[in-house]
């Protein structure tokens, strides 16, 4: 008798939660598909959940959709509208009774009452569909690893670059690995190795000392075929729990003895080279100077590092702006800036009035508004399609959105929604040419430098804002970390997990 096609349930709940960021992230702040709809409009994107759906296609699989539920990272999710989604993940995996189950998770998701929300979630799902069937998850690895999650599932791994390069990589290998569990070529047993930490700055994976504890990832990777993967996490900074710390996490095939080894060997790494984790950024003078300067590698793209939007930061700085108004060189820019307000008064002057504002700084707390006066040039929905690759092909909003141009050179793209401006899709759907200035302002730190490519000369810019850590700037009530807290060669907690022991 022909063996059935095995049946694996795939969902995505995304979101990045900056703790520090005052403002809840609401249910309208999500784009979410579900069902059909969400394997069109996945299968082709540039994330994880589109490397499960295309590695699963290949097989003889039949793939479940339950939902997809993305938002830009922001302040902490809403518990009830939380609730909401894991209630019909649950549901769906108790209806559809598939023999696996494939997430694309962040990791590092927080609501308004948990701290760990994909524990919660996970540890939820496990107890609905019993022991036996695999769950394996696809992480950022700016994700807060936590054992709750790790005791849930099967599989637990993440992309390995940033900017994230590999995500769709990444994916497949959770498909992949979920079909081998079936199979019975996979007895997974992960072990987990953290130490308390975070890292200052360095963030980039292609150099520098994270180019160098991934290079130890690799040859262990590769001198031990029981290992089928290291995960290497650059701990979410702006998550405050009492575990908090970079993580090396060592899926093995049954030998877990060998990934404790590993995983312990890598985390002490971090803490041997942390002198080294550190960035060298442009202040906002340096940054305009060199655009000012610079004429033949324009136009440039600043990075408003404490404003990241991508870091969960609420997107209204002026900072920059107020900056580039005080410049008499006359260098043309263009500037998202969140401010449902002030949108709403644009909407009411009306494309072509003028209209005198104040813009900016009502989320962020110690931020000031910024008093404008500029001519409202375009309005939209908002509404666009990122270009990628990261993120590439997935619908995105920044809700009603207003263009206004200050001193006839200075674009201003005010937003009722923070936007993942680490695209040049949200200068294009305005209307915005990228040969038609000379900077423009991204609230991203990393992945810009992806989705703009050679098009644009990349600058990291010291700015104000919840979205860049500096030592003392953030008040953390449980997290005990260095370098915000004086340590002397703390102890690696080294955690096994098998749940096929259990």
């Amino acid at each position: 008798m022909k063996k059935s096609a095995p049946r694996i349930l795939v969902a995505r709940i995304w979101h990045e939660s900056n703790g520090f960021n005052p403002q809840p992230t609401s249910a309208a702040d999500f784009q979410i598909s579900e069902g059909d709809e969400l394997l069109t409009a996945a299968a082709t994107s540039g994330s994880t959940l589109a490397g499960i759906i295309q590695q699963l296609s290949k097989e003889q699989v039949d793939i479940l959709p339950s939902l997809s539920v993305v938002a830009p990272p922001s302040g902490l999710v809403d518990h009830a509208f939380f609730l909401k989604v894991k209630e019909r993940l649950i549901s769906d995996a108790i209806a559809l009774k598939p023999d696996a189950i494939a997430l694309e998770l962040h990791g590092a998701m927080g609501t308004t009452l948990v701290e760990d929300a994909e524990g919660d979630l996970l540890a939820g799902l496990r107890a609905a569909v019993g022991e036996k069937v695999p769950i394996g998850v696809g992480l950022d690895l700016h994700a807060h690893v936590t054992d709750a999650m790790l005791a849930a599932v099967d599989i637990c791994i993440a992309c390995k670059e940033n900017p994230h390069s590999d995500v769709i990589e990444c994916g497949e290998k959770v498909a992949a690995y979920l079909l081998a569990m079936l199979n019975g070529s996979l007895r997974p047993v992960t072990a987990m190795a953290k130490i308390p930490m975070i890292l200052p700055g360095a963030a980039e994976t292609a150099t520098g000392p994270l180019r160098e504890i991934h290079d130890q990832a690799r040859v262990a990777t590769k001198e031990c075929p029981a290992i089928w993967d290291v995960s290497l996490f650059n701990v979410f900074r702006y998550a405050d729990d009492e575990d908090i710390g970079q993580a090396a996490v060592v899926l093995t095939n049954d030998a877990g003895s060998k990934g404790e080894l590993v995983a312990e060997t890598l985390a002490r790494a971090f803490w041997e080279k942390r002198a080294r984790f550190a960035d060298d950024l442009l202040s906002i003078g340096e940054a305009l100077d060199t655009v000012a300067a610079a004429t033949s590698h324009r136009p440039f793209v600043l990075a408003d590092m404490g404003d990241r939007v991508l870091a969960g930061a609420p997107g209204d700085s002026t900072a920059i702006l107020e900056a580039a108004l005080r410049r008499r060189d006359g260098l043309r820019g263009a500037i998202p800036i969140t401010d449902p307000h002030a949108v709403d008064i644009a909407f009411e002057a009306g494309v072509g009035n003028i209209v005198s504002c104040a813009v900016g700084g009502r989320i962020t707390p110690g931020f000031n508004s910024l008093p404008i006066t500029g001519k409202v040039i375009h309005l939209s929905s908002g509404d666009f399609t990122l270009a990628g690759p990261f993120q590439g092909g997935e619908p995105s909003s920044m809700g009603r959105t207003a263009l206004v141009e200050i001193d006839n050179r200075l674009l201003i793209v005010l937003t009722a929604k923070a936007a993942f401006s680490h695209d040049p899709a949200v200068f294009a759907s305005q209307g915005i040419e990228l040969a038609s200035r000379d900077f423009f302002v991204v609230k991203s730190g990393y992945h810009f430098k992806l989705n703009f490519g050679a098009a644009a000369t990349p600058l990291l810019v010291r700015t104000p804002g919840v979205g860049y850590y500096t030592k003392g700037s953030l008040f953390y009530r449980k997290a005990r970390f260095w370098p915000e807290h004086d340590t002397v060669a703390p102890a690696v907690n080294v955690r096994i997990f098998d749940r096929a022991a259990s």
